[in-house]
C-alpha cells in the first residue's frame, strides 16, 4: 500500500486506522486515500488501515501484522464521526478479540474525530469548509447531511458541528440524517426553505461514499438542494486531525 513503510529502530509507532468497512468499493478506496494522506503529512510514520465489517483486514489482523514487525506499540484511531455503538462496544471488543488471540503489543486507542466532551476539533470544520468551496455554488444555508444514529448523545455531537459550521460559513446550518433519525435531507432542506432560505447546498458530514451517503444527499436534492459536497475522504485538514488524536492517545 502506498505510504506505509515497516516499523522499525527509529521510526514512530504504527498508526491502524479503523474504518466501519462497506460494501461499496469506493469506501474502502476513500481509507486507503486517508491512509495515503496521513503518510504523507508525518513522513517515516507506518499507518496502515482495517475494517470493522464487510471488508478486511480486521484490526486484529493488522495488529498481529504489526506485532510480528516488531514495533513497541500501536495506536488505534477509530474514523467514525460520533462515538456510538461502533466506537463504544465494536472497537474494544475487536481489541479485546486480539488480546484473546494473543496479543501483547501494547495499543493505545484514540479519540473518534467528531466531537468530544463538547468540543468541535477545528481541522474537522475546516475539512468541511474545503468541500463546501469545492461546490463553486453561491449558497445562503447549509444542510449537514449524516448517516443517523439512535444515540442520542452521538446525535448531540452532529449537532454541534453543525453549528461549528454554520458559524464558521455564517449561514444557516441544520442536520439531516439518512436513516434513524430524522429530518431526512428534504426535510432539513425545506426547513431552511421556510425560515428564508434560497440557495441551500449539503455539506458531506461522512469520511466515505456509500448507501446512506447517496441516501441523504439524494433526499437533500429531491426538495431542490443546489449542490452536495463530496466525503472528507483524505482532506488534508482530515488527516491532520488523524494525527492529533493519535497524538493525543500516546
Amino acid at each position: 500500500m502506498a505510504g506505509v513503510r515497516t516499523a522499525g529502530v527509529g521510526h514512530p509507532a504504527p498508526v491502524v486506522l479503523v474504518a466501519h468497512g462497506s460494501r461499496d468499493p469506493a469506501a474502502a478506496s476513500a481509507t486507503r486515500a486517508l491512509v495515503r494522506a496521513v503518510a504523507a503529512a508525518r513522513p517515516g510514520l507506518d499507518v496502515r488501515a482495517s475494517y470493522l465489517d464487510h471488508t478486511v483486514p480486521r484490526p486484529e489482523a493488522v495488529l498481529a501484522a504489526v506485532e510480528r514487525a516488531g514495533a513497541p506499540r500501536a495506536t488505534l484511531v477509530p474514523l467514525l464521526l460520533t462515538s456510538a455503538f461502533h466506537g463504544r462496544v465494536d472497537i474494544p471488543r475487536s481489541l479485546a478479540d486480539a488480546r484473546a488471540g494473543g496479543l501483547r503489543l501494547p495499543v493505545h486507542l484514540a479519540d473518534v474525530l467528531g466531537p468530544v466532551g463538547g468540543a468541535v476539533p477545528a481541522h474537522l470544520v475546516a475539512a468541511l469548509r474545503r468541500r463546501v468551496a469545492a461546490l463553486n455554488t453561491p449558497y445562503d444555508s447549509v444542510v449537514l447531511a449524516a448517516a443517523g444514529t439512535r444515540d442520542a448523545a452521538a446525535r448531540r455531537t452532529v449537532a454541534q458541528v453543525a453549528t461549528a459550521l454554520g458559524e464558521a460559513l455564517d449561514v444557516p446550518c441544520e442536520v439531516a440524517y439518512a436513516s434513524a433519525s430524522a429530518p431526512t435531507g428534504a426535510e432539513a432542506v425545506e426547513a431552511l426553505r421556510a425560515r428564508g432560505a434560497r440557495r441551500v447546498v449539503a455539506a458531506a458530514y461522512f469520511l466515505a461514499p456509500g448507501r446512506l451517503y447517496a441516501t441523504v444527499m439524494g433526499s437533500a436534492r429531491s426538495a431542490g438542494a443546489l449542490a452536495c459536497a463530496e466525503p472528507l475522504t483524505d482532506a488534508r485538514e482530515l488527516a491532520a486531525l488523524v494525527l492529533a488524536r493519535a497524538d493525543a492517545a500516546r
